[in-house]
C-alpha cells in the first residue's frame, strides 16, 4: 500500500511544499513549489512577511492537489515544519496583532536584559535547559512586554510559528512539543510549561495552546485551501514541527554513539539521549536540551552555520565582486577555488557580530586580524576560512560533548544543505577525527514526513522503523579523515 504526503518545509531563507509517495518501500520525493522567504526591515522592527509567506504555502497547496489529481491519488496529509522560536500574537478576534518578528531582530537585547535581571542563569537552565541564546522565544516576549504594553495587554493567545501556519490552514490552535521546548517557557524535566518561566514573562497558562506531540492531528484542511478533489479530506498532523526535529527524525542513524550535525543555516551539532543533563557542566559549555519526536532529548549545541557563507556571497553579489550570474553558480566556483587555498585562518564562528545580516566578509576580516592571524585577501581564501572555522567548532564541539555526556562518540552524520558541501564534510572529518556519514540533503522534509507515514500507520512506530527506511532509500556519502597532504592532492 502506498500514500501521497505534503511537507510544507520553511526554512529562514526559503521555503518549499514537497509531494511524497511513501510505502511498499518506496520514498519518493518530489518538489512542488519552491519561493523565497526574506524578512521585512521597517521601522518598527525585523518581521517576517507573514502574509507572503501564507500566500506562498497556498501556491504549494494548490500545486500539490493537481499533483496528486494527476498521480489518482488523494493527499493523505500535510506537515508543518519551521525553524523554533519565533511567534504570533492574536488578538480575542484570532487576528495577528503584527507580523511575526525575525529572531534577528535587536529588540531581543532588551528581553535578555530584563529576564536575566529576574532570574540566576543557573536556575533558568535547572528549569528550561537551554542554551543561551539571545533570541529565545522568553526574551523575545519580555522585550514585546516591555516595548509595547499596549498590544501585551491585547494578547489572547501565543503560537508559534509553524502553529500559527497549521491554525491558518485548519482553524485548530495547538502547540508542538518539540517546537516547544525550544522557548525557553518549557520545563525540560517535566516536558510541560513552566509555571514559573510563565508567571517571570507575564504570561497566563491559558494564553498558550494545548501540547500536542508529534504524529497527532490538528485538524483538517478548511474549504479556502481545497482547491482540487485530492485535498478533499487531507489532514494537518503534527509533526516534529521544529525544523531541526524533523531533520533529527531523518538522519538515519545506527546507534547512540552516532553524533548528528543539521547543517543549514545554523549547525546543529549533538546527540539523541533518553533524558536531559541538566549539570552545571552541560550549562557552562552552553549545550541545549530540546524534545525530539518519540520524546527523546535532543542534546546538542547551536552553532553559526552556513549563513556566514550565503551572507558572504549576498555581499558579493551585491558589490560586483561575483563572478557568475548566480548564486548557485558562485558558490561551485568558490568552493573549488577554496579548495586549493592553504591555511585558512580561523575564527569564532559564535561572535555575536556574526548574528545579524550585512557585510560578512568584512567582519570575517576584522575578526581573524584581532586574532593576529593572515587576513585572506580574496572571496576564496575568506570561504576557506568559513569552512575551516565551522569544521573547528565542530571538532571543540565533539570534544565538549565527550565531556559532558561520557560517549565515545564513533560517527557524525549530517544532513541538511551542509551534506552536498563535499568540501566542508571533508574538513569536519578531518578536525574531529571522525568519519562523516552525509545525507540526506531533505533531512527535514524527510523527517516530517516519516511522522505523516507513522501517524497514517504505513510503517512502524518507532523512530528506527522510519531511519532504516532511509538507510534503504537514500544515497549517502561517506568521509574518512584525512591527513592535510593528502586532502590536498
Amino acid at each position: 500500500m502506498t500514500k501521497l504526503f505534503g511537507a510544507i518545509d520553511l526554512g529562514a531563507t526559503s521555503g518549499r511544499v514537497i509531494a511524497a509517495v511513501i510505502g511498499d518501500d518506496r520514498f519518493e520525493l518530489t518538489e512542488i513549489h519552491r519561493f523565497v522567504n526574506q524578512p521585512i526591515d521597517s521601522t518598527s522592527g525585523l518581521h517576517w512577511n507573514f502574509v507572503g509567506i501564507m500566500a506562498e504555502i497556498a501556491v504549494g497547496l494548490k500545486a500539490l492537489g493537481e499533483f496528486g489529481d494527476q498521480a489518482g491519488m488523494p493527499i493523505e496529509s500535510v506537515g508543518v515544519d519551521t525553524w523554533a522560536v519565533d511567534f504570533g500574537a492574536l488578538d480575542s478576534k484570532g487576528n495577528l496583532l503584527e507580523a511575526p518578528r525575525h529572531y534577528r531582530d535587536v529588540r531581543n537585547q532588551i528581553g535578555v536584559a530584563d529576564v536575566q535581571a529576574r532570574i540566576d542563569s543557573a536556575q533558568l537552565f535547572a528549569i528550561n535547559g537551554l542554551q543561551h541564546q539571545p533570541f529565545n522565544t522568553i526574551f523575545q516576549l519580555a522585550a514585546l512586554r516591555l516595548q509595547n504594553p499596549e498590544q501585551w495587554s491585547n494578547i489572547e493567545r501565543i503560537l508559534l510559528l509553524p502553529d500559527l501556519i497549521s491554525y491558518q490552514l485548519t482553524g485548530h490552535a495547538v502547540t508542538e512539543a518539540t517546537n516547544a521546548s525550544t522557548t525557553g517557557l518549557f520545563d525540560a524535566s517535566k516536558k510541560q510549561w513552566s509555571d514559573e518561566l510563565l508567571a517571570l514573562v507575564g504570561l497566563q497558562p491559558a494564553q498558550l495552546a494545548p501540547i500536542v506531540q508529534p504524529g497527532e492531528e490538528i485538524g483538517k484542511l478548511r474549504r479556502e485551501f481545497v482547491s482540487s478533489p485530492a485535498l478533499e479530506a487531507t489532514r494537518v498532523i503534527a509533526v516534529a514541527s521544529h525544523d531541526t526535529a524533523s531533520a533529527v527524525v531523518g538522519v538515519p542513524l545506527d546507534g547512540r554513539s552516532t553524533a548528528f550535525l543539521s547543517s543549514g543555516t545554523w549547525s546543529l551539532l549533538g546527540l539523541e539521549l533518553d533524558a536531559p543533563v541538566l549539570t552545571r557542566s552541560a550549562m557552562t559549555q552552553n549545550f541545549t536540551n530540546e524534545l525530539g519526536a518519540g520524546g527523546r532529548i535532543r542534546f546538542l549545541k547551536n552553532l553559526s552555520g552556513l549563513w556566514l557563507l550565503s551572507q558572504s556571497i549576498e555581499h558579493w553579489f551585491a558589490t560586483g565582486v561575483n563572478q557568475t550570474a548566480t548564486v548557485e553558480s558562485e558558490l561551485k566556483v568558490l568552493l573549488d577555488q577554496a579548495e586549493h587555498e592553504r591555511g585558512g585562518a580561523i575564527f569564532d564562528v559564535t561572535d555575536p557580530q556574526f548574528l545579524v545580516p550585512g557585510d560578512m566578509p568584512l567582519r570575517i576580516q576584522v575578526a581573524i586580524k584581532r586574532a593576529g592571524m593572515a587576513v585572506p585577501k580574496t572571496p576564496a581564501g575568506i570561504v576557506r576560512s568559513i569552512l575551516e572555522s565551522l569544521a573547528a567548532s565542530y571538532s571543540e564541539t565533539i570534544a565538549a560533548l565527550v565531556a559532558v555526556t561520557g560517549t565515545a562518540i564513533s560517527r557524525i552524520n549530517v544532513v541538511g544543505g551542509g551534506s552536498v558541501n563535499r568540501l566542508l564534510c571533508q574538513m569536519t572529518a578531518n578536525a574531529t577525527g571522525l568519519p562523516v556519514l552525509a545525507g540526506p540533503v531533505e533531512a527535514t522534509a524527510v523527517g516530517n514526513l516519516l511522522v505523516q507515514a507513522q501517524a497514517a500507520q504505513l510503517i512502524g512506530p518507532s523512530l528506527e522503523a522510519g531511519r532504516a527506511l532511509v538507510r534503504l532509500r537514500f544515497e549517502l556519502s561517506e568521509f574518512q579523515p584525512q591527513s592535510p597532504d593528502r586532502e590536498a592532492q
